[in-house]
C-alpha cells in the first residue's frame, strides 16, 4: 500500500439511528442466489416471512404487508389506502420526520391539522383529546403519530394516545411510525389499538433499507373500501391477496427477503424480543449517564420519552455540532447523525440500535468523548467511565441486564 493512502483498518463505527450495522449472517443471507419469485420455495419465504412480521408487530389480527421501498413509501401506503381528499388528518409535530410526514399527507390533498410543538417532547395525549372532543362534526378521520422521533430522541406514549382517542369517543382511524422503533423498543399493534403501523427494514430489523411495511387492522381494511386517493402500486387489496400464498403482484426485492427471515429468526427465535428490547434500554441509559458525566444535555426533556434507540446530545452555546461531527470521524472513523432542519448544528445523534452490543458502545462513546475534547467543547472527560460503571453493574446483576 503506497505511503498516504486513505485506508482505514478495521470496521467504521456507522452510530447514526439508521441504517444501522447489518449482521454478517444476514449479509451472507443476501447474497444467496436469487430464486423464482413465482415458484414454491418462494411462496415458503413469503408466507414465514408475513408470519413472523406479526409476531414483531404483536398482532393476531392484522394483515401486514411489505413493499420494496423506503419507510416514505409505507407513509404514502397507510395515508392513500384509507382516506379521500380533502379528509381531515390531525398529526403532530415531534420533529423533523413527523414534518415529512404532515407534508407528504398535504401533497396528497389532504386537510392537514399540524398540532405545534417544541420538539423535546413527544405527542401529547392531552393536546389530541381536547382536540378531537372540539370535532363535534368528527370532521377528523385520522390520527398520525410518529412512535419514536429520529431527529430527536423523543418516543412518543403510544397506547397514551390510543386512550386519548378513546376518551374523546372518536372513531378517527389511528396510524403511527414506527421505522425506528419497530424491534427496538416494545410495541403492540393490538394491544394499543392501532390501526396503520408504518415500518422500515433499516433500523431494528438489522438490514439495509429497502423494504417498507403496513400492519393494517381490520378497521382499517374496511375504512380502505370506501377511500378515494389514487393508489395503484401502494393498493392493499393486491397485496393482501397474493400475501396469503406468499407471493407478490409483482416483482418483489427477494433477496432482501433472505436477509429478513434470517434477521426475524435471530430477533424472534434466538435473542427474543423481550431481551432485545431489554438491550436497547441498557445501552439507551448507560449513553444518557455518560451525555450527563460530560456535562451536556440530553435532548429528550421527559423520562417517560426517552429513546431506546438513539440519544440526542445537545451542543453547549458557542459550539457547532457538526463540527464536532467531522471531528470525530475524520480522527476516529465514527458516524454520529446529524441535527436536522432546525436542529443543524446544534445538537447531535447516537444510535443505539440495532445488532449491537456493550464493547460496541463502550467504542462509540470513547470516540465521542475523545471527539469532543478534540473539538475544544467543554466537557468533563467522565462520561465513558459512567457508561461503564453502569454496564458492569448490569453485568454482575442479571436482572438488572434484563430489567
Amino acid at each position: 500500500m503506497p505511503s498516504g493512502s486513505s485506508r482505514r483498518a478495521g470496521r467504521h463505527f456507522l452510530q447514526i439511528p439508521g441504517p444501522t450495522n447489518v449482521p454478517d449472517r444476514v449479509l451472507r443471507a443476501i447474497d444467496l442466489p436469487t430464486i423464482d419469485h413465482r415458484g414454491p420455495e418462494f411462496g415458503a419465504l413469503g408466507k414465514k416471512t408475513l408470519a413472523d412480521m406479526k409476531r414483531v408487530f404483536k398482532t393476531t389480527r392484522a394483515e401486514v404487508v411489505i413493499y420494496p421501498a423506503s419507510g416514505t413509501g409505507a407513509w404514502e401506503a397507510a395515508l392513500v389506502n384509507t382516506l379521500s381528499p380533502a379528509d381531515r388528518v390531525l398529526m403532530y409535530e415531534t420533529g423533523h420526520f413527523a414534518t415529512l410526514w404532515q407534508k407528504m399527507a398535504g401533497k396528497l390533498g389532504l386537510d392537514v391539522e399540524f398540532i405545534a410543538a417544541d420538539w423535546r417532547h413527544g405527542a401529547d395525549p392531552e393536546a389530541i383529546e381536547q382536540r378531537l372532543r372540539a370535532d363535534a362534526d368528527k370532521r377528523i378521520k385520522a390520527v398520525c403519530v410518529v412512535h419514536n422521533e429520529t431527529s430527536t430522541g423523543v418516543t412518543s406514549r403510544i397506547a397514551d394516545v390510543r386512550r386519548a382517542i378513546d376518551a374523546a369517543s372518536h372513531p378517527a382511524l389511528y396510524m403511527v411510525d414506527t421505522i425506528s422503533s419497530l424491534a427496538s423498543i416494545d410495541y403492540r399493534h393490538d394491544e394499543w389499538g392501532v390501526d396503520v403501523t408504518v415500518a422500515g427494514s433499516q433500523k431494528g430489523l438489522m438490514l439495509p433499507p429497502g423494504l417498507s411495511f403496513n400492519c393494517i387492522s381490520p378497521k382499517a381494511l374496511a375504512a380502505a373500501k370506501s377511500a378515494r386517493l389514487p393508489r395503484s402500486y401502494w393498493a392493499w387489496d393486491e397485496m393482501i391477496a397474493n400475501g396469503r400464498s406468499g407471493y407478490f403482484p409483482y416483482t418483489p426485492a427477494t433477496n432482501m427477503l433472505y436477509g429478513l427471515a434470517e434477521a426475524l429468526k435471530m430477533l424472534l427465535d434466538e435473542e427474543g424480543l423481550d431481551a432485545v428490547f431489554a438491550r436497547h434500554q441498557r445501552h439507551a441509559e448507560a449513553t444518557r449517564r455518560a451525555v450527563r458525566a460530560w456535562g451536556l444535555e440530553v435532548f429528550a426533556l421527559d423520562a417517560r420519552e426517552y429513546s431506546a434507540s438513539l440519544t440526542g446530545v445537545l451542543m453547549p452555546a458557542g459550539h457547532d455540532a457538526d463540527r464536532v461531527r467531522k471531528v470525530i470521524l475524520d480522527a476516529f472513523d465514527l458516524s454520529l447523525g446529524t441535527g436536522l432542519t432546525k436542529l443543524g448544528g446544534k445538537m447531535f445523534r447516537i444510535g443505539h440500535l440495532g445488532d449491537f452490543n456493550d464493547l460496541m458502545l463502550m467504542g462509540t462513546l470513547a470516540g465521542v468523548e475523545m471527539g469532543l475534547a478534540l473539538a475544544g467543547v467543554p466537557m468533563k472527560k467522565e462520561g465513558v467511565q459512567a457508561a461503564m460503571q453502569y454496564l458492569a453493574e448490569c453485568a454482575r446483576t442479571p436482572a438488572r441486564r434484563a430489567a
